[in-house]
């Protein structure tokens, strides 16, 4: 059985230095998919928008500037309390949002619970699929015998 841990919060799209819009968001994490998180968010669209990236470039985000390319994750101060600042580069577009970091270290906290770092392997079973692959059926017998059995006669006849 596989666990989901969620939490939705409001996040700021940064328009401008001066300007930001409200977005509504759900971060998730699910112990089937141990390494990555997931965001949804609800832009007024039809359909939300979702990125997943590495949980480890986010729990590296919260302490200092971190990843390159389309995910980029920092903290900052912006009126005397802490944020996560989380740009997004696609073929759509970019975008920068401002996210409450305390929110976030909470549910990252939560994950990290579940599954703690250096274990997300054991979450994928892959040691019992791997073992349950490779072992012996009755009917592996079949396949693994020679076809061409040698009883050691040579046929003479020439």
């Amino acid at each position: 059985m596989h666990t989901v841990v969620e939490r939705e919060l409001e996040l700021n799209l940064v328009l401008s230095p001066e300007r930001g819009v409200p977005v509504p968001a759900r971060l998730t994490y699910r112990t089937d998919d141990p390494y990555a998180v997931h965001i949804t968010f609800h832009i007024g669209s039809d359909t939300p928008v979702h990125w997943t990236f590495a949980r480890e470039l986010l729990v590296e985000g919260v302490f200092r500037p971190c990843g390159q390319g389309d995910v980029r994750i920092w903290p900052t101060k912006v009126g005397g309390r802490t944020i996560l600042c989380v740009a997004l580069s696609s073929p759509d577009g970019d975008a920068l949002l401002e996210a409450p970091c305390g929110a976030v270290s909470a549910w990252l906290e939560r994950t990290l619970r579940i599954v703690p770092p250096g274990t997300e392997s054991e979450q994928l079973g892959l040691d019992d699929g791997l073992a349950a692959l490779l072992t012996p059926t009755p009917a592996d017998d079949l396949w693994l015998r020679d076809p061409w059995p040698s009883d050691g006669s040579v046929d003479d006849e020439a």
